[in-house]
């Protein structure tokens, strides 16, 4: 039901309620036979709006609650208001009253639905005289000190300058920028504030009387003449800022401007590792205690062995610990015995590349099958990605050969060629400098891809210049797909790492980019490394999201520190892998957040891990060998892989074989864009799936039968299933619970039962 076409059926509906409420008491034959019609004309109307509205619905941009809750009650009500036309017809006049009186409420709320879609979920509270904008305590005048002959010196002209642009870019340039220029005004320059638009100028400076931005911002509610024209208005705040900087001259700085977006520190640093304390001495949690101490935040115990193993194991090399490594390390008395296990788990270069190299496909959107594999527009790197996580290969030349590759690793640059007409903002070119930005410097190009950004300083002319290093032929600048005749030129993003040589071949372009980009002096790619490494480890990023780099970190002094060290460990993975999860801060308990956007909030607290569900290649090795193997051998892409990568293998892992509807299901993206990181939420695919999926319910069967065969007693068989899935021997309430279903002698079905109420406990599903 579309919300511009749900008042007719309300109008009618309402009418027809009220006919009948009065024929209720008055027994008038008119009255009845209008209501009778009303009814009839309503109904029909209802299903007429539900079918435009889903037609309206595809074709519009609304998502979200609002929208479903609109849907479903619109059809709802359509529902209900043709069985109350066919209550008219066996003359139950009592049934009709009380489904036409629910049919008007229900439309009545799925109108209310449509409005708030419209017009904001505060389309009501907005026009009280109590809904005026609040303002931020101690914030309504602008805290500007003028000079005694009450003028502002530079600093501050340059402060306030950064508010005025700042209020514009978020409620402004939506509407009046170079992308869109409504009535012919653009507010993202000092020229075209001063030109004005279609209707002439609107800032005279020294005059906010006469300047009509300030006329039309100052406007109430509701006049046609008010702006902004959607979302919210400014606060009085805003309009006093903008009142304030007109009165003082509109003053926009020659030069350089200060950014209104926070930007991230380019250069490398390497911050002063606080003071050892009584009990913690390495530097990951010195930087960790003294943001615990400016927070207030207690330390807590570190996990227990049994805890700390599994999550390393599956840290590390992506599989269960053996209930035989458990019980000996528990029962190991060495001090280091927590640092001998991870460098043990790192040595293992197999297992590790095996573990790590769903994180990479992830990122540099590699994978086995998918679009323009067939067509041979999209080449995997497979084999090479194997050998650089197997060998551990610096970073630094895992980057550089990316960037500047050989055909085997040539696949991540060279992008998708998509078969037909695709837009400008996603070819190949395009792709490479969208991706490379993506993925090495933890930056968002898409939005300047196809105009200026609004999230960001970065320009159309930026992507499309950096795009050009990777370009046969200079691209043309089009702007949301439309030529504007203009070349960009090229050059790197950070002309502080130095030029590229425009005349040069692409190759050799490539070469320059890779160089420049690896140099010690980039800070930027390395915190970006770190990074993404501590997010995969602990659940969050120290920046968070994390391909957003100029977003705040809860430490930056942890970050820099990390990043330096990286790179003076010689770019070394494993050895930031170890240095992570060795150290008093991975060891601590984890934590949950009650909604998934809290890992986001700006007032994120770090208190240590947050615990994350297993990734889909984690769960289904665990289950293969807890219980029986999710994949035969077959199912292993082994044209892909090393040649000898069957001697390699302990089994099919998951890792290695096409994506699935099972592997899908539990978060494996599709790979035809780049995937840094999975969510930890269940969803309702995943329930389904584990429920009711050919695959899991297929590996539950013929599992069943191994381990009935190879268990006759029920104690034996769910002891040992219970150390294999969760380390550990069941307790007394579970084995009693676990007789119940297989009975005194284990059969198949019963078997097929545990082992899924099993797998879906959160001591098996999570990393805690």
């Amino acid at each position: 039901m579309h919300p511009m076409l749900v008042h007719f059926p309300i109008g009618l509906l309402c009418v027809a309620l009220l006919f009948e409420l009065i024929d209720w008491k008055r027994k008038s034959t008119s009255l009845r036979d209008a209501t009778n019609i009303l009814t009839w004309v309503g109904a029909a109307s209802a299903v007429f709006s539900v079918a435009f509205g889903l037609l309206l619905a595809n074709s519009e941009e609304s998502a979200g609650t609002n929208l479903e809750i609109h849907r479903w009650a619109g059809i709802s009500t359509m529902i209900l208001s043709i069985i109350a036309v066919l209550s008219l017809r066996s003359q139950n006049r009592s049934l009709y009253r009380t489904l036409l009186l629910i049919t008007t409420f229900g439309v009545s709320f799925a109108g209310h639905y449509g409005a708030m879609l419209t017009h904001g979920d505060d389309y009501l509270t907005s026009v009280l005289p109590s809904a005026e904008t609040k303002e931020p305590e101690g914030a309504s005048e602008p805290d500007f000190v003028l000079t005694n002959n009450g003028e502002l010196n530079p600093q501050q002209i340059q402060d306030l300058n950064v508010e005025v642009r700042t209020i514009l870019a978020h409620n402004c340039y939506s509407c009046h920028s170079e992308t869109k220029t409504k009535g012919g005004l653009r507010l993202d320059s000092k020229e075209a504030i001063m030109k004005g638009g279609e209707d002439g100028v609107v800032v005279v400076p020294n005059h906010p009387d006469k300047s009509e931005m300030i006329r039309r911002i100052s406007l109430p509610k509701g006049d046609k003449e008010a702006m902004p024209t959607k979302g919210k208005r400014l606060t009085e705040r805003e309009v006093k800022l903008l009142t304030f900087w007109i009165e003082k001259g509109a003053k926009w700085p020659d030069g350089k401007m200060k950014s209104i977006y926070r930007v991230a520190e380019l250069a490398p640093r390497t911050p002063a590792v606080p003071a050892p304390t009584a009990d913690l001495n390495k530097p990951v949690d010195l930087f960790v205690n003294a943001y615990f101490q400016k927070n207030k935040i207690a330390w807590k115990p570190v996990v227990d062995d049994r805890i700390y193993i599994r999550r390393i194991y599956l840290d590390i090399i992506g599989l269960l610990p053996p209930p035989e490594k458990i019980e000996a390390f528990i029962a190991d008395t060495r001090p280091d015995k927590r640092e001998v296990l991870a460098r043990e788990l790192l040595s293992r270069n197999d297992d590790y590349a095996q573990h790590w190299i769903s994180f990479w496909n992830d990122a540099l959107r590699n994978d086995y099958t998918g679009t323009g594999y067939i067509t041979r527009g999209r080449f995997d790197i497979t084999k090479w990605l194997y050998a650089s996580l197997q060998t551990n290969k610096p970073y630094n030349g895992f980057v550089k050969e990316l960037i500047s590759p050989d055909k085997n690793s040539a696949g991540f640059i060279k992008g998708i060629k998509w078969r037909g007409t695709i837009n400008s903002s996603q070819r190949t070119e395009m792709q490479a400098a969208q991706n490379v930005a993506q993925v090495f410097l933890g930056l968002n190009l898409k939005c300047a891809s196809c105009h200026d950004s609004f999230i960001s300083d970065w320009k159309l002319a930026d992507s499309y210049a950096f795009a050009n290093i990777f370009a046969d032929t200079l691209l043309e600048i089009n702007r949301c797909d439309k030529p504007t005749g203009k070349i960009a030129g090229t050059r790197i993003l950070y002309p502080e790492l130095g030029e590229i040589e425009v005349s040069a071949s692409t190759e050799k372009r490539l070469r320059q980019l890779a160089d420049l980009l690896v140099q010690p002096k980039d800070g930027r790619l390395y915190r970006t490394a770190v990074n993404r490494i501590w997010a995969q480890l602990m659940g969050r990023g120290i920046v968070e999201p994390v391909d957003a780099m100029d977003n705040l970190p809860w430490s930056q002094d942890l970050l820099d520190w990390l990043a330096s060290d990286f790179v003076a460990n010689g770019y070394d993975m494993k050895k930031l892998i170890y240095t992570i999860v060795t150290s008093k801060t991975y060891q601590l308990p984890s934590s949950s957040v009650k909604e998934a956007g809290d890992i986001m909030a700006n007032d994120y607290k770090f208190t240590g891990m947050v615990r994350r569900r297993l990734t889909a290649e984690q769960f289904s090795d665990a289950i293969s060998t807890a219980f029986n193997p999710m994949y035969a051998d077959s199912a292993i892409v082994y044209k892909k892989l090393p040649e000898d990568i069957k001697e390699r293998l302990p089994f099919a892992r998951a890792a290695f074989v096409k994506n699935d509807p099972f592997l899908t299901s539990l978060g494996r993206p599709n790979r035809e864009t780049v995937s840094t990181s999975r969510t930890s939420q269940a969803n309702l695919l995943q329930a389904l799936e584990l429920t009711n999926g050919s695959k899991f319910t297929t590996t539950l069967k013929e599992g069943s039968k191994v381990w009935k065969a190879r268990y006759p007693t029920t104690d034996s068989l769910v002891t040992e299933l219970y150390k294999k899935a969760l380390g550990r021997s069941p307790a007394a309430k579970e084995l009693a619970a676990a007789k119940k279903i297989l009975g005194p002698a284990p059969n198949e079905a019963g078997i097929q039962d545990l082992v899924w109420a099993i797998a879906l406990v959160p001591e098996f599903q999570l990393i805690y």
